[in-house]
C-alpha cells in the first residue's frame, strides 16, 4: 500500500496539515467539501481533488482518513444516512485520527470488520504546527498487519507511530495523554495566576519552574502567553479541551477508575467555556483564573 487512493474527511486545523503532507508527498488525495474546512487553496494547487458526497468519496478510497471532532461525528460519517461504511469496498481501511470515546471506537471497528473493512484508530498528539510540518505523533489501535500496510501513508504526516494494541486502544491512550496534558496546563495556569496576583514576575515564575520540577511541555506551551500574551504555542480551543475531558470521564467511568482530580480539571475548563466561550484558546486560562473568584469557585 505505497500509493493508495486516499479520501480525507475533516480538513480543519489538523486535517489541513495532514492533507498538505499527503499531497506534497505524491499521494492521490480527495477531500470532502465541508463548511468546517480550512481554505483549500494550497491543497488545490497541489492537485488535491474534492468531493461533495461522503459515499462518493468512500467509494473511490482505498484508505479513508477521518479527522473530525469526536465520536458523534465519526459515527454519523460511517453509519448515518448516506454513510461511508456502506460504500467502502471490501479490504479498504478506515483510519480514524479523531479523538473519540473508546467504547464507540470498539463498536465501529466491529461493524467495519463485519463489512469486510479494516479499522485503525490513529489518535494524534501535538499541535497544528506539527501537523503542517509532518511531525505528528500517532497512537494506533488495531491489527498490527493492517498498521504495517498503512505505515507508509501514516509516515507522510507523522514522526512517531506507536502501536498501542487492539482497536480502541489508540483512542484510550489519547484520552489519557490529553487528560495529563490539559491537567498539567490547568495546574500551571492556576499557579501562574496566583504568582501574578502576588507580584511574582512572569519571567521569574517561568525561569524557576523551567529549572525545576515544573519543567516540561506544558510549561513551554504556556511560556509565550506568560511572557508576551501570545497563545499561538497552544492553538487548542477550550471547547475541544472540555470535550476531551468529558470523553476521559466517560472512559474512566466505564473502567470504574478514580476521577477526583479529573473532575476538578473538567470543572475548571467548563467554567472557562462558560465565562469566555468555547473558541477561547487554552493558554488564556491564566487570565481567566486570575480574573476574580468566580472562575476559581466554579472550578472547585
Amino acid at each position: 500500500m505505497q500509493q493508495p487512493r486516499i479520501g480525507l474527511i475533516g480538513v480543519g486545523l489538523m486535517g489541513h496539515g495532514i492533507a498538505l503532507n499527503l499531497a506534497g508527498k505524491g499521494h492521490a488525495l480527495t477531500v470532502l467539501e465541508h463548511p468546517g474546512n480550512q481554505p483549500l487553496d494550497e491543497l488545490l494547487a497541489l492537485g488535491v481533488a474534492t468531493c461533495k458526497d461522503v459515499q462518493a468519496l468512500a467509494a473511490q478510497a482505498e484508505v479513508l482518513l477521518l479527522c473530525v471532532t469526536g465520536s458523534p461525528q465519526v459515527e454519523a460519517i460511517l453509519l448515518g444516512e448516506g454513510g461511508a461504511l456502506a460504500a467502502l469496498a471490501p479490504g479498504a481501511v478506515v483510519i480514524d485520527c479523531s479523538t473519540a470515546i473508546p467504547s464507540s471506537t470498539e463498536r465501529l471497528a466491529a461493524q467495519a470488520q463485519a463489512a469486510g473493512v479494516h479499522f485503525l484508530d490513529a489518535a494524534m498528539t501535538r499541535t497544528p504546527r506539527e501537523a503542517r510540518e509532518g511531525r505528528l505523533n500517532l497512537l494506533v489501535g488495531g491489527e498490527a498487519q493492517v498498521l504495517a500496510r498503512c505505515r507508509p501513508v501514516l509516515q507522510s504526516f507523522a514522526e512517531n507511530i506507536t502501536h498501542i494494541g487492539a482497536a480502541g486502544s489508540g483512542h484510550r491512550m489519547k484520552l489519557l495523554h490529553n487528560y495529563v496534558s490539559l491537567g498539567s496546563v490547568a495546574l500551571i495556569a492556576e499557579a501562574a495566576a496566583c504568582a501574578l496576583a502576588g507580584g511574582v514576575p512572569a519571567e521569574a515564575f517561568v525561569e524557576v519552574l523551567a529549572q525545576g520540577g515544573g519543567a516540561g511541555v506544558a510549561l513551554e506551551r504556556l511560556r509565550p502567553y506568560l511572557m508576551a500574551q501570545d497563545p499561538s504555542a497552544l492553538r487548542f480551543a477550550m471547547g475541544n479541551a472540555l470535550k476531551d475531558l468529558g470523553y476521559y470521564q466517560a472512559m474512566a467511568g466505564d473502567s470504574q477508575a478514580t476521577r477526583r482530580i479529573a473532575q476538578a480539571v473538567e470543572q475548571t475548563y467548563a467554567a472557562a467555556v462558560s465565562a469566555r466561550g468555547p473558541d477561547t484558546l487554552v493558554p488564556e486560562l491564566v487570565d481567566l483564573l486570575g480574573a476574580g473568584p468566580g472562575l476559581g469557585q466554579g472550578a472547585g
